[in-house]
Order: C-alpha cells, then sequence, then structure tokens
C-alpha cells in the first residue's frame, strides 16, 4: 500500500493539526473545527527541577513576576529552538489540548517554520513534534504556509510577495508555481519592536517598563507611518533615579520615532527580495502588490510605510495571525487531495 492510500484508509481515525510555531504566539488548526489553540509560547519552569509549571497565557502571565527559581521562559528564540526540552512540553501540551479526541498514534502534523533554519532546527522541530504524540509529521517553510493560509494562488505561475512578520523573525518570499522563487529573512521582527519601545523610555524619561508592558504600548497605540490624528497612552513603570513606581503620558509619534530602526530593517529586506527576484516576476508583483501577514501585520501604517518605500501596492490579509496556520491545514488538504 502506497503512502497516500494508507493516509486516505486511515482517514476516519485520524485527526489532523496545522500548528504555526512562533517565537511570539503558537496557533493550532484542527481540521473541521478551527483554530483549537492561539497562545503565547512562553513556559514556566522550576530551575531546580526543570519541571514545567504552566504553558502559554497562564506562563505569560508570570513574566516579571516570578520569584528566583521559577523562571517564565520563551523556548524559541528568533523562530529556532532555543531549548529543545522545553519547546517539547510546551508543543505536547498544545496539541493535547487542541487534540482531545484523538486515537493515539493517528495524529498527522505539519508545522509551520522558518525558511531560513538550518536541516539540524528543522529535525528537531520535526522530533519535537514527533515526542508530542504525532505519527506523521511534515514541515512547511512558514512564507509558504502564510501564502496558503492568505488564499493567494501559490500554484499558478504567477508571482506572489508574502512578508510574514512575526516575533522572532521576518520571512520575505516571492512564491510561483508552488515553489519559491526568491527569498530573504531577517531576525527582527515583532520582539525587537518591544525592546525599542522599552529602550526609548529607558533613555527619554528615565523610565524602566517589562516586555508585558512595551507590547502593550506596541499594540494600543504604536504606528509605523504618521497618522491624522496621533493616539495617547499613560505608562506606568519603576523610575531608574528613585526606584519607585512612576507613570509617563507617551503619544504614538513618540513610539514611531522609538520603533523607526526596526521598521527600517524589515522595509531593507523587503528591498532585498525585490532585487533578488526574476524581472518577470518583479512585474507580476508590481501588479498584484506585497500581501502581508503575522502579527506584525497589524501596526499600524506598516502597510503604508512599505507601499511608501517600495512604490508597490501593499494589503494586509484577511486575518494575518492565523495566516501560517490556516496555510498548514491547506496544505494537509491539498495532500488528501493528491491521494484521491
Amino acid at each position: 500500500m502506497g503512502r497516500f492510500s494508507f493516509m486516505r484508509a486511515l482517514a476516519h481515525v485520524r485527526r489532523d493539526l496545522g500548528v504555526d510555531l512562533g517565537t511570539a504566539t503558537t496557533l493550532v488548526h484542527v481540521r473541521g473545527r478551527g483554530i483549537m489553540v492561539c497562545e503565547p509560547s512562553v513556559v514556566a519552569i522550576d530551575v531546580d527541577t526543570r519541571r514545567v509549571l504552566a504553558v502559554g497565557e497562564e506562563a505569560k502571565r508570570m513574566v516579571g513576576r516570578t520569584p528566583s527559581r521559577i523562571h517564565a521562559i520563551r523556548p524559541l528564540k528568533d523562530g529556532v529552538i532555543a531549548d529543545f526540552d522545553v519547546t517539547e512540553a510546551m508543543l505536547s501540551h498544545f496539541i493535547r489540548r487542541a487534540n482531545t479526541r484523538r486515537l493515539p498514534g493517528f495524529t498527522r502534523v505539519v508545522v509551520g517554520i522558518p525558511s531560513g533554519i538550518t536541516e539540524v532546527e528543522r529535525r528537531a522541530v520535526e522530533g519535537a513534534a514527533r515526542s508530542a504524540g504525532a505519527w506523521w509529521v511534515e514541515i512547511i517553510d512558514e512564507p509558504m504556509a502564510a501564502a496558503i493560509g492568505a488564499g493567494m494562488p501559490v500554484a499558478e505561475a504567477v508571482g506572489n510577495m508574502i512578508v510574514d512578520i512575526g516575533g522572532g523573525t521576518t520571512e520575505v518570499a516571492v512564491i510561483s508555481l508552488g515553489g519559491i522563487c526568491a527569498h530573504a529573512s531577517i531576525r527582527i521582527a515583532g520582539d525587537e519592536v518591544d525592546e525599542a519601545i522599552a529602550a526609548y523610555i529607558r533613555r527619554e524619561f528615565n523610565m524602566a517598563v517589562g516586555s508585558t508592558t512595551a507590547e502593550q504600548v506596541k499594540i494600543k497605540i504604536g504606528s509605523a507611518f504618521p497618522r491624522e490624528e496621533e493616539l495617547e497612552m499613560e505608562v506606568r513603570g519603576q523610575d531608574l533615579i528613585t526606584g519607585l513606581p512612576r507613570s509617563i503620558r507617551i503619544n504614538s509619534g513618540e513610539i514611531r520615532e522609538a520603533i523607526s530602526e526596526p521598521l527600517s530593517a524589515i522595509v531593507e529586506v523587503v528591498k532585498q527580495a525585490l532585487e533578488s527576484t526574476a524581472p518577470e516576476l518583479s512585474a507580476d508583483v508590481m501588479n498584484r502588490g506585497i500581501v502581508l501577514a503575522g502579527g506584525g501585520a497589524l501596526l499600524r501604517g506598516i502597510d503604508q510605510l512599505i507601499s511608501a518605500e517600495t512604490n508597490i501596492p501593499v494589503y494586509i490579509a484577511q486575518d494575518p495571525m492565523t495566516c501560517v496556520a490556516l496555510g498548514t491545514a491547506r496544505y494537509l488538504e491539498e495532500l488528501d487531495g493528491l491521494a484521491r
């Protein structure tokens, strides 16, 4: 019995999962049920025993608030596995949560990963998924998964440019006939934007804020392009001189100045991908535009900034956060189509 025939025979007992294993957020799509898990890629562990105490949203709430023996960590750094054991525990937890009705041994998993990682790192992701209970594992590059999830015609003989701005990496790819024709990536994305905000507040206001606060500032008032009406919010932190709690008012114009450096790096990697694209595909991209996916696509004005710098229309995917997870699920459906 061939590979596809065997998978078809097990169709009535297996469970299909698509996983976007992100630096900041992990999403799990269950076929027939939709997105079942969307939680931060954070794990709280006891440093003495290495025992996992909390995963996901519960663990993220502990960041900056734990005693010395408990660390709330992100097991993925810049899109790659930094701690294999903790990643395996996290992935296993999320798969169990999403796969409550599974039959042991018959879970198929497709995992979206950054296309720039090494073969060793790729095997580490596959091993983590298998250790988490998957019977069959397929790895797919995140730009391809994001393009599929965004509904782009990746199988056609036409150039499609996708920019996936995640937590740890920004991936840019031009896709045609089901393959990546041009690619560029940089390990600068949402996390670096948060760090830039925290550094700006520290430098300009002599106040320290944590990563969670910096992320909230980005979400609430962050912008990449000038606005007609600037937003403003109160930010609380620790005064660096007195050590006492303190609050300040900050606006979106100041945040735009704070994050200009990482945003410039993201724009530059988009230009690098365009420069390495064949002329015919470049013409297609000019006509069809650039599609943005990933959590970074939700930053206000990021589409306007990239469009102004490249002179190419830029569009945000309908649901940029879930593009990779949806793409992995649709990839499995395509494999079943081949089997039939």
